[in-house]
């Protein structure tokens, strides 16, 4: 009987593996690399493989008939293929494509940095933004160290790639915003009017951006506010020049908040201590008060409301350049109030987003010439320094965006914008003779865009905005276009192109010739590696301009006379980021060249304009010094000299010519911070303070930004910075969460 039962088990043994198949074959990706690691079975079943490093499977079944046999892997499609199994070996080949996904996608990016908590990696951070040494923290500030941006310091704004300050706008959650920057001061460069805190993202693009933004020749600045707060908090802050106190309170359920913050900012101390170029009669002085709220609508969607309000005033003599011994007199007030409401929300496949944003702002503006003893006179062919002058302005700006997304990545989006202004001016001149000015304007705006992932490696974006100005009473068609294409695990290099329209100034309107959209035509080109420790980064562009106005001096007023001016600005551009190599310090460089030319207002010919240098760079270096809870940060900024000029008219009506011109000397400033942290490593801790010194321009050099000539062109003087040396002193509380943890992790 034992005999008889190993013969039985013998039997079985040889039965089972007689009718087991071999199931074999090699799996390779759709670039032709093998592919270690991938799972392949049979579906609703044990039998399966896993392929080794040349791809290779091999595995057997007892299974016949029609069945599934299916193959995954992270990153690629998944295989699934119907095969009928006989009593004959099977060997199959199999080719896994490559899914399209955020981890490993390629990023369209040729033109744009971006400074978001969205983003694993990113150029610069929104804490970069506030604690650059250079930037006193001022968004604007901050992103004059990126390469594209020019260290102009007499006047507010982002010159870009050669392009005017009036040539870059500012977008905050989609919709554009007026008056961003305080209201201008001669030969001074006003901030920001709004605190870096409020905003998670920054994308500061300055070329061939998307078809979604409009109505700016050079870049754009594309600001995008925080949603919930983490956590209920108040923050306190003391300076040597203001204070302010602040509230946000989250529901314990996470899903709405609000808040509210008040700024009084008074330069009275300040201007004690460091000399100004200017003679106060009354220092600057600020309030500053916002409030927001933020709704959780659902696991996608979003309300939020963010509102601001703020007011200054000032007044100052300087020695009058037209009359020797005589004071030039200049004092404004301002009024301004900010909205922005929008709502976002996903539904399946389907987003939506709309917002609107109203701005009113008024500048109530005096002008005067004054004696040695602050006397307003009148003096022959001088009058009109004494005038007065009354701007008020409304602002309106409604969008609404659908996007539909697609297989992988791709999406399309669809989506229109209104504008509306109205801006009135009223001006008194020296006989107290009136003249009022109103300009009300309209902007329509439909676009349409689509992202196209073909594989991870190589995507784009493809785009167009119909635009038709009221005032203009005519339209435009801007088509844009970028592709990114990816170079190993870390680089990629990406191409852009597009066409970008823009109105006339207010300044300019209304005109007295039927003036049309300028045009600026972007060639970008870029090459860029960035991983968690650094970021390199090297663009190449081109910019022509074409119907760029042309002005004449009618009683004192600059008007436009042509839409016929043009120009042109290229060169190349280098960004390198370091976290790695020096031990405990995380610095930048950037280098920009540019060459650029413009014949646009009354420049006698195309010309290298008076707020463009050739050459400029930036040095940015960070240290958190653990052991001591203190953060040091440095930067170093330089440009190239920069062409000044006097042009007068000829003889001949229309016509202009140089009375004098030359170079302004180079550019040259380094500051320095110090940021305390004393409640770092305190984990049971309610209230965090960061103590801050700032000095800028610590070594005194001599910065002259422009020159400004009499009104004949006979003298001409420097323009300089208020101040040699800036010193800011400040300490910053806040209750209930701890902000200094940010400053230090951005640095590790």
């Amino acid at each position: 009987m034992l005999r008889v039962g190993y013969v039985l088990v013998y039997l079985m043994l040889f039965i089972s593996s007689s009718a087991q198949l071999k199931i074999s074959g090699r799996i390779l990706s759709n670039k032709g690399k093998a592919l270690r690691g991938v799972s392949i079975s049979i579906r609703n079943s044990y039998d399966g493989a896993t392929s080794d490093s040349s791809g290779k499977f091999s595995f057997t079944t007892t299974e016949k008939g029609s069945l599934v046999i299916q193959a995954e892997l992270v990153g690629y499609l998944s295989f699934v293929q119907q095969y009928t199994i006989t009593e004959s070996a099977l060997n199959i080949d199999i080719l896994l494509k490559e899914s399209v996904n955020e981890l490993n996608a390629v990023v369209i990016s040729a033109g744009s940095f971006e400074a978001s908590d969205r983003k694993k990696t990113t150029v610069l951070n929104p804490i970069d933004i506030v604690t650059t040494a250079s930037a006193n923290g001022d968004i604007t500030g901050a992103l004059k160290t990126l390469p594209g941006a020019q260290q102009v310091g007499e006047k507010e704004g982002l010159f870009v790639r050669g392009g005017t300050s009036t040539e870059t706008k500012t977008f905050i959650d989609g919709s554009l915003v007026n008056n961003f920057f305080y209201s201008s001061v001669p030969n001074v460069a006003t901030r920001g009017r709004f605190s870096p805190f409020i905003f998670k993202g920054t994308i500061f693009s300055t070329g061939g951006y998307s078809a979604l933004y409009g109505q700016a020749l050079s870049s754009a600045l594309i600001l995008e506010s925080i949603d919930l707060p983490e956590q209920t908090s108040a923050n306190v802050s003391l300076t040597i020049i203001g204070a302010s106190v602040g509230y946000q309170h989250l529901d314990k359920k996470k899903r709405h908040s609000f808040g509210a913050n008040y700024g009084y900012t008074d330069l009275s101390l300040a201007f004690k201590l460091l000399k100004q170029q200017q003679e106060y009669e009354h220092v600057p002085v600020f309030h500053n008060a916002d409030a927001n709220f933020r709704i959780r609508t659902s696991k996608t969607g979003m309300i939020k409301y963010y509102g601001l309000f703020s007011t200054n005033s000032l007044k100052f003599y300087t020695p009058s350049i037209d009359t020797l011994g005589y004071l030039d007199g200049f004092a404004i007030k301002n009024i301004n109030y900010y909205h922005n409401l929008s709502y976002r929300e996903s539904f399946g496949k389907w987003k939506f987003f709309t917002g609107v944003s109203f701005t009113y702002n008024q500048d109530n503006i005096k002008g005067g010439l004054y004696s040695s003893d602050k006397k307003q006179i009148q003096l022959s062919g001088l009058e009109f320094k004494n005038f007065n002058q009354q701007n008020k302005s409304n602002y309106f700006n409604g969008k609404m965006i659908i996007e539909r997304r697609l297989k992988g990545l791709s999406a399309v989006r669809l989506g229109t914008e209104y504008n509306h202004l109205n801006d009135d001016v009223l001006y008194i001149d020296y006989n107290n003779q009136q003249y009022k000015q109103d300009v009300s304007q309209h902007i329509n705006a439909v676009f349409a865009e689509t992202d196209i992932y073909i594989t991870n490696d190589l995507a784009a974006k493809i785009g167009g905005r119909y635009e038709y100005a009221s005032v203009l009473n005519k339209s435009n068609f801007a088509p844009r276009l970028s592709l990114a294409y990816k170079l190993g695990e870390q680089g990629q290099a990406s191409i852009a192109y597009g066409h970008f329209y823009q109105n006339p100034e207010r300044q300019y309107l209304p005109a007295t010739i039927p003036p049309g959209y300028s045009k600026a035509t972007h060639y970008i080109a870029q090459y860029q590696r960035v991983n968690r420790q650094s970021t390199l980064r090297a663009e190449v562009f081109y910019k022509r301009y074409d119907n760029l106005y042309k002005t004449d001096n009618l009683n004192g007023r600059q008007i436009v006379n042509s839409n016929q001016g043009y120009g042109d600005a290229k060169g190349f551009e280098f960004f390198w980021r370091d976290k790695k190599t020096l031990k405990n310090f995380d610095y930048w460089i950037s280098y920009s060249f540019l060459d650029t030319k413009r014949d646009f207002l009354n420049y006698p010919s195309a010309i290298q304009p008076s707020f463009a240098s050739t050459h400029t760079a930036s040095v940015v270096l960070k240290r958190f010094v653990s052991q001591w809870k203190t953060q040091f940060n440095a930067a170093y900024n330089y440009n190239s000299g920069r062409p000044y000029y006097f042009i007068s008219p000829t003889a001949n009506q229309g016509e202009y010519t140089f009375k004098d011109r030359g170079m302004t000397p180079d550019y040259h400033n380094v500051s320095v911070s110090v940021n305390y942290l004393p409640n770092v490593g305190k984990t049971d801790a309610r209230m965090f303070a960061i103590y801050v010194l700032s000095v800028s321009n610590v070594f005194g050099f001599n910065q002259v930004y422009n020159y400004q000539y009499s009104y004949n062109g006979f003298r001409k003087q420097q323009v300089v910075p208020p101040s040699k040396v800036f010193v800011f002193i400040g300490a910053f509380i806040s209750f209930g969460i701890d902000r200094s943890e940010d400053v230090i992790n951005s640095n590790l």
